[in-house]
């Protein structure tokens, strides 16, 4: 049964992480994570669930602009038109994580966790995180407040909730 997202919100990553892997099971998906600013924190947060390896096979921590290119296929024209944190860019990263891959379900995250690096278009907080498929991606533009420690956890939270929501609504 679908949950609210201010439900799902309120769940700790373990009961997110543990919920998302019952519905790839049950759906048969498998699902990958793309990950900048969260430096693996997503799939830290699915693989700490027993059995996790049915259907979490590999993720993806890009930190660098080299290695968004090299590893998802990031054109160099999208980073330098856009930057690392866009809506292009997680796009980009989370149809690159599954074509490489082979999952069917992604999430990509590209963020400013502080304390520095922000700007006035981009301040710290800012986080941009995408969901999709090879062939397709929707995403979406957060802002969290708290330090670094709170962006990234707050980052990995959506992440999997948006994970969930999607797979409910296929459900």
């Amino acid at each position: 049964m679908p949950h609210s997202a201010a439900h799902l919100a309120n769940l700790d990553l373990t009961t997110l992480a543990e919920r998302l892997g019952r519905l790839c099971r049950q759906q048969g998906v498998m699902v990958t994570a793309a990950e900048s600013c969260t430096g693996g924190g997503v799939a830290s947060a699915i693989t700490a669930v027993a059995g996790s390896s049915d259907y979490f096979e590999t993720g993806y921590v890009t930190y660098s602009n080299a290695a968004k290119r090299r590893l998802l296929g990031v054109p160099e024209a999208l980073l330098e038109a856009h930057g690392a944190v866009s809506r292009e860019v997680v796009e980009a990263m989370v149809t690159g994580a599954c074509r490489d891959s082979g999952a069917s379900l992604g999430v990509a995250i590209s963020g400013v966790a502080g304390p520095g690096g922000g700007s006035d278009d981009k301040p710290v907080g800012t986080v941009w995180l995408a969901w999709g498929s090879a062939e397709d991606a929707e995403s979406e533009r957060f802002h969290y407040p708290g330090d670094r420690r709170a962006v990234r956890e707050r980052a990995v939270r959506e992440a999997l909730v948006g994970l969930i929501r999607r797979l409910e609504a296929n459900g």
